[in-house]
Order: structure tokens, then C-alpha cells, then sequence
């Protein structure tokens, strides 16, 4: 198959890659390395981005910013960063990529724990991630060809304990392999319209 991968450089996106890379063709993309860069919160940007690339079987997505901060301190520019970032610039990765997938391809996006388990400071990063879930669910229905789509959802991963833990006390860091094996499973399954919860016990 032939794999992009958005974010791919990333904490979880370079675990992803380096698996997919042992038996697929990949390509790396994102905001400041890859082998296309972009901005997936420009639309515009979007669309240049799969012109440059062609056709693919399956896109992955392990980006995507938004704003943690106390509730009372986040301005309505601040809400725009999660919308226009994590939740339109995946939105617009199907919309627009969706005449770049070919027959029986895939997206896999990513959201995280926040969706169902959110913490302080995380309000508007929470608000994206149900968001997303939600648009997974509904737009399964629709995607033609045999289009498959699913989402992600991790919780504290091993490699970003250093940085997160103090967010999330008490969480049990998630170890990199079953992130990696949310992801095969979002590519290489037959589901479709799936929240891959890397927290459940399942």
C-alpha cells in the first residue's frame, strides 16, 4: 500500500511509520518535516499537498494542535486554533482527500482520552476530540467506494510521560506498541466508523 502519513515525524507519528515502513510505501507529511510539507489547517494547503502526492491507498493522520489552558483564560481565537487545526484540518484531510484514496482505501485520524476523560486546562482540546468522534460515526455512512474510515483515540503514551504526566495523575502511560497496533488496525482492519480507544481494556 501505498501510506501517507500526517505528523509521521512526530512523537507517535515516527512509531506509526517505522512500522508501516517495513511493508508498505510511505510518505511523510507535516508542518515543518516530511516529504511534503503543508499546513493542515489551510485548506488550500490541504489540497496542494494530495495535487503533489497523487493517488494513495490509506491516510493517517497523528497531528494536530489545540489550546490548553484554564477555561477562563481561553479567547474564542484560542477555541480556533483545536477547531481550525486538529478537528477541520482532519475534516478537511477526508474532504478534500477522499478524490485522492483509491477504491478500498482508508483514513485513520487521532484524537485522544480527552474526548471521554478530560482533564483541567483541556477544555477546548476535549471539545475538538468528541468533535471528531462524532464526525467519524456519521461520515462512515457516506464515503463511497468502499472508502473506510476510523479514529484513534490514545491516552498518555509511554514516549510523552516527561511532558504530560503532571496532566494526567493517576493515568497509566500507554505503551507505544499498542498505539502502533490502533493505528494497523485503523489501515489493515475491515472496520469502519470506529473509535479505537487505546484505553479501554478491549
Amino acid at each position: 500500500m501505498k501510506i501517507l502519513i500526517v505528523g509521521g515525524n512526530g512523537t507517535i507519528g515516527k512509531k506509526v511509520s517505522a512500522h508501516f515502513l517495513k511493508k508498505h510505501e510511505v510518505i511523510i507529511v507535516g508542518r515543518n518535516s516530511g516529504d511534503v510539507k503543508f499546513d493542515m489547517a489551510d485548506s488550500q494547503s490541504v489540497k496542494e499537498m494530495f495535487e503533489k502526492i497523487g493517488k494513495v491507498d490509506a491516510v493517517v493522520c497523528t497531528a494536530g494542535d489545540a489550546k490548553w489552558a484554564e477555561f477562563d483564560t481561553l479567547t474564542e481565537d484560542d477555541f480556533y486554533i483545536g477547531i481550525k487545526s486538529k478537528l477541520m484540518g482532519q475534516v478537511n484531510l477526508v474532504r478534500i482527500g477522499k478524490d485522492y484514496l483509491n477504491p478500498g482505501g482508508s483514513f485513520t485520524l487521532s484524537t485522544g482520552i480527552l474526548a471521554d476523560y478530560p482533564v483541567r486546562m483541556t477544555t477546548s482540546a476535549a471539545m475538538v476530540n468528541g468533535a471528531i468522534h462524532s464526525f467519524v460515526k456519521a461520515v462512515c455512512l457516506e464515503l463511497g467506494d468502499g472508502i473506510r474510515i476510523n479514529v484513534v483515540s490514545s491516552g498518555l503514551v509511554e514516549d510523552a510521560v516527561d511532558h504530560y504526566q503532571a496532566y494526567f495523575p493517576g493515568h497509566n502511560p500507554i505503551p507505544m506498541t499498542k498505539v502502533v497496533n490502533g493505528f494497523v488496525k485503523g489501515v489493515e482492519g475491515a472496520a469502519t466508523g470506529e473509535i479505537i480507544r487505546m484505553y479501554d481494556n478491549s
